[in-house]
C-alpha cells in the first residue's frame, strides 16, 4: 500500500473554503502528508475586466496571497506541512499539468461545482482536460457529507481491453484500497454488466446477438471479476455486479448506498476507444459523488 506523502490541491480561484479544501485538508491531516496548496489565476480574464490590467493583476495576486497564508498559518497551527503559492498563467491548463509533472504528488485534488437545482455536476474545461491528462491520481470533489471518505466504491471493467492489458483495473484497485485504508474507509468492489457491450455486427445486416452468446460473456465476466476480488482480498459481502449501461448502473448504485468516492479509470484515447474516460465523465456529470480518476498508463502507440 502506497502511503501518501505530497498532496496537491488546486484551491479555487473564489478564494473560498470549498469542500475539496476540506477533503485534502483531512485526508492530510489523517496521513501526515505534506499539502501544497495552489491558486491558478488566468490573465487573460483579469485583462478583460479592466482597463488597468497591471493593477488588477497585482490586486487579484495580492488577495490571493493574503487568503492563501492565512489558510496555511491556520493549518500550520495544527500541526500540518503547508506550502503555497498564487500562479498568474496565460495557459492555466499547462501550468497546472507541469506542476503535477513536477511534483509528482499522490494525489490531486480538485473542486467541480454541483447545481443543486439541476441535480448535476457541471466541469470546467480545465476538468475535463485533467480528467484526461493529468499523470496522478485525480480526486474531483463536489460536495463532503464528512470531511474523510467512509465508502469507498472501485468500479472495475473485466471485458474492456484496455483495462485488461493496461492493468488498470488493478491500478484502480490499488488508488482505492491505499485512500480506504488511510482514511478508513470501507472498501467495495463494483462490477457493471452492459449486455449492449456483447453484441456482434452482422455485416450490413445491424446487430446480432448469437444463441447463448451473451449468457457465456456474463460467465465469463462475472468469473474474471471474481478472480480480480479473489486477487486483492475483497470480502464476498463487498463484491457487487451489477446491471445495465456503465455509467448509468454505477451512478445508481453509488447513490442508493450514498459513496463518498468513486474510484475510476480515465483513458486519454478519444472516440470509441475512450469508453473508461467518456464512462467517468458522464457518472461526474449526473451525480453528485466524488470521484477518484486513476489514468490509464499509457504505452507508445502507432
Amino acid at each position: 500500500m502506497r502511503q501518501y506523502q505530497r498532496l496537491f490541491m488546486i484551491a479555487s480561484p473564489s478564494l473560498r473554503h470549498t469542500a475539496a479544501l476540506e477533503r485534502a485538508v483531512a485526508i492530510a491531516k489523517a496521513t501526515d502528508a505534506a499539502l501544497h496548496l495552489a491558486v491558478f489565476i488566468e490573465e487573460g480574464d483579469l485583462l478583460g475586466r479592466m482597463a488597468s490590467g497591471t493593477a488588477l493583476r497585482q490586486s487579484m495576486e495580492q488577495e490571493a496571497w493574503t487568503w492563501l497564508r492565512d489558510e496555511a498559518a491556520q493549518l500550520r497551527r495544527d500541526g500540518l506541512e503547508v506550502t503555497c503559492e498564487v500562479q498568474l498563467s496565460r495557459q492555466v491548463m499547462k501550468d497546472m499539468l507541469e506542476h503535477v509533472e513536477e511534483m509528482e504528488p499522490d494525489l490531486v485534488i480538485k473542486d467541480v461545482h454541483h447545481e443543486s437545482a439541476l441535480r448535476r455536476v457541471f466541469l470546467t474545461p480545465p476538468d475535463w482536460q485533467l480528467l484526461r491528462d493529468c499523470a496522478a491520481p485525480l480526486h474531483l470533489v463536489s460536495e463532503v457529507r464528512c470531511p474523510l471518505p467512509r465508502v469507498i466504491i472501485a468500479a472495475v471493467d473485466t471485458l474492456h481491453p484496455d483495462s485488461q492489458h493496461t492493468g488498470l483495473n488493478e491500478r484502480v484497485i490499488r488508488e482505492a484500497n491505499a485512500m480506504a485504508i488511510q482514511c478508513d474507509a470501507d472498501l467495495h468492489l463494483l462490477h457493471a454488466w452492459d449486455v449492449a457491450q456483447t453484441r456482434i455486427a452482422d455485416f450490413g445486416a445491424g446487430a446480432v446477438t448469437m444463441p447463448g452468446f451473451n449468457s457465456e460473456v456474463r460467465r465469463s465476466a462475472q468469473l474474471a471479476f471474481e478472480h480480480l476480488a479473489d486477487a486483492h482480498g475483497v470480502p464476498e459481502a463487498h463484491r457487487h455486479f451489477v446491471s445495465g449501461p456503465a455509467s448509468h448502473a454505477i451512478a445508481e448504485y453509488a447513490a442508493h448506498h450514498r459513496a463518498d468516492v468513486i474510484v475510476m479509470g480515465s483513458s486519454q484515447r478519444k472516440g470509441a476507444q475512450g469508453l473508461l474516460g467518456s464512462t467517468t465523465e458522464h457518472v461526474l456529470q449526473h451525480l453528485p459523488c466524488n470521484v477518484l480518476a486513476v489514468r490509464q498508463e499509457t504505452t507508445a502507440t502507432p
